[in-house]
């Protein structure tokens, strides 16, 4: 199943994607898609409907796929590859940050180059969204407390990230750097989280290629593992890093983002984004 939302920011309806690629209408059988319309009854529920019963909409514009996020955690050099482009050694725990949830912003909404930025950078990355509280979970135990997954772009200021103060975290929180959507894609439909390829496109030029396969720490891990340092909620979401092909990692000369380009990205089965970059506003 994979499920949406639609409209003006901040005041977006939930929705479903029926088999035939028609948006259909969720307003009228739930609130929206996030809390405890993430669990596994809830989901059941939206399951058994006929989606040919519900109206077909054209939503003018597709907001993040999941509402109410309370946290919004990261993982840091999770491909062996993009630590070594980094010139960092492979970590031998998850290294976690948090990313501001102001930064969530639909798919394809314009992505923001803040003020004094130099070094704006992408990050294609699969997302991880909760739909059952997890706290102390075992690793076995750890994907049934997953509602779904999506597609990320982990936008990132490497020179506020890493060369003032070291904090990760103002590097990565600025307004538009969370891209989430278009689709919650129900755990259901991944078979294998650990085989799903990934790609990043600045302007048409393939920066970014790879596969889940390839990460450090895979997703059930991180969920246990997270959830022995703080407790996971409903809505929360996990961005498990990224595989090599960012614009810090080129070589010899790093590329970075500027007004006026276009990011495309995506992951199998789970949709793509395009956002077109602009200079930061008030």
């Amino acid at each position: 199943m994979k499920l949406l939302r639609h409209g003006p920011a901040g005041a977006e309806k939930p929705a479903l994607l029926d088999g035939s690629g028609k948006v259909r209408d969720l307003s009228g059988i739930i609130p929206d898609i996030a809390g405890l319309v993430l669990g596994d009854a809830e989901l059941d529920k939206l399951r058994a409907l006929d989606p040919a019963s519900l109206p077909v909409i054209e939503p003018e514009r597709i907001g993040p796929c999941v509402g109410g996020t309370g946290k919004f955690i990261c993982v840091g050099l999770n491909y062996a590859d993009h630590a070594k482009e980094t010139g960092k050694a492979p970590p031998e725990e998850p290294i976690l940050f948090m990313k501001a949830t102001s930064a969530i912003c639909g798919p394809n909404d314009a992505v923001e180059i803040p003020r004094g930025s130099k070094k704006t950078d992408w990050e294609v990355e699969l997302g991880v969204i909760i739909g059952k509280r997890a706290k102390y979970v075992s690793e076995a135990d750890a994907l049934s407390h997953v509602a779904g997954y999506c597609v990320i772009n982990d936008v990132s200021e490497r020179a506020f990230q890493s060369e003032r103060g070291g904090q990760w975290t103002k590097g990565k929180s600025h307004d538009t750097f969370g891209p989430t959507g278009p689709w919650l894609v129900t755990r259901d439909e991944v078979a294998d989280p650990q085989n799903l390829r990934l790609w990043l496109e600045v302007d048409g030029v393939r920066r970014q290629d790879g596969s889940t396969a390839t990460m450090i720490f895979g997703v059930a891990h991180l969920v246990s593992y997270i959830s022995q340092f703080m407790t996971l909620e409903p809505g929360d979401i996990i961005a498990t890093g990224t595989p090599p092909g960012v614009g810090m990692g080129i070589k010899p000369d790093p590329v970075f983002l500027k007004a006026g380009q276009v990011i495309t990205l995506g992951i199998d089965g789970l949709g793509t984004q395009s956002q077109t970059t602009v200079a930061a506003g008030d």
